[in-house]
């Protein structure tokens, strides 16, 4: 199981007014811990104001660049954020929990691919990740990136992107929609919606010439993409998303219709991680199998408890549970049992879950 380990910030860099590049010293003997993929995040732990605050962040350098990098946007009333962005400083160290995620696709060094990705605001992050990684792993492939901001004073990277744009001349093209700033191609002003992607693969963009498209972004602007890039054609399976955990509204579980007997029976939960068991009682439909698990004494993994980071995924080996919010798992890893306990709700009297198959 993932565990959290103490790492040292070597550097912190004013990206914008309000985001910040961490990038990490990682000592040799977690070197092969914290040995990532294009398009993974990290969560990092901190004791603020005496509250245990976790948080998950994109890795946002490249596999080739040998730095472990996450960038921290300010969010209105954000406390990691806000705390990060004002006290963060070299020499600190953050509780932070080796690499996690699965939005990336495996790449080839003979591969010819033309890739496509949309971002809005703070979700360049993994993008750039992704567009550096495959641009230095697969010389004979290209990229298309559309980048959505409110003005040119808030992108994010931007002196990077234009290097990279420098280095790879004929293989990246990055298109940038503002919001707040009037361009001079009315095409790319405005907000990266569904009806903006559409007029972009009208006028500009062939899917027929993409193998592979990633949206990372508000859930909005994210279904709207996904949407248009469907209705022009890309199988469902080619369209890679990830959601940052900061744009998502919290959802409550709302009890469901069973009668008042029923709601009230216990189901007997196990917990395997690290090799070893650990077994509690919790009403069926009151509260998460995390949160009771967290009340009764165990150290489960977590992060942003809404359904999105999954952090918390584990593996349901025996029972069943109802999953109420998933913006993490692909439908393969739920038909193979997997399930994020942030959300999940036990549906028999006995369930039993393995975070040591999550890996």
């Amino acid at each position: 199981m993932s565990k959290f380990h103490p790492l040292t910030v070597s550097r912190v860099h004013n990206e914008t007014r309000d985001c910040i590049a961490v990038t990490f010293a990682v000592p040799p003997e977690l070197r092969d811990s914290f040995q990532y993929q294009q398009g993974q995040h990290l969560t990092l732990r901190a004791l603020i104001d005496g509250q245990d605050v976790r948080r998950s962040y994109s890795i946002c350098s490249a596999v080739q660049d040998g730095a472990l990098r996450v960038a921290i946007k300010r969010t209105p009333g954000g406390m990691f954020s806000t705390w990060a962005n004002e006290a963060l400083r070299p020499g600190a160290v953050l509780e932070v929990m080796p690499p996690m995620g699965h939005f990336n696709v495996p790449l080839h060094g003979e591969n010819r691919k033309h890739y496509l990705a949309f971002a809005a605001g703070s979700g360049i992050t993994p993008i750039l990740s992704i567009v550096k990684t495959t641009l230095l792993t697969e010389p004979q492939s290209r990229f298309t990136l559309v980048y959505g901001n409110r003005a040119s004073s808030s992108v994010i990277f931007k002196n990077e992107l234009t290097e990279l744009k420098d280095l790879f001349l004929e293989r990246l093209n990055v298109v940038y929609v503002m919001s707040r700033e009037q361009q001079d191609i009315d095409l790319f002003n405005g907000r990266i919606t569904q009806e903006k992607t559409r007029q972009l693969l009208e006028h500009w963009i062939d899917i027929e010439d993409y193998d592979t498209a990633f949206i990372c972004g508000p859930e909005d602007m994210m279904q709207g993409v996904s949407s248009a890039l469907k209705e022009a054609g890309m199988p469902a399976a080619n369209i890679k998303f990830e959601l940052f955990a900061a744009s998502i509204p919290k959802h409550e579980h709302k009890p469901r219709a069973l009668d008042a007997r029923a709601a009230q029976h216990l189901t007997e939960v196990t917990v395997i991680q690290d090799g070893t068991a650990a077994t509690f009682t919790m009403e069926k439909d009151k509260e998460s199998i995390l949160d009771a698990g967290l009340k009764a004494g165990l150290e489960m993994r977590y992060s942003c408890k809404g359904g999105v980071c999954s952090t918390c995924r584990c593996k349901v080996v025996e029972g069943k549970v109802d999953m109420d919010v998933n913006y993490a798992l692909e439908d393969y890893e739920i038909a193979r049992g997997f399930v994020l306990s942030c959300q999940s709700f036990p549906a028999t009297d006995k369930v039993v879950i393995d975070f040591d198959q999550a890996e």
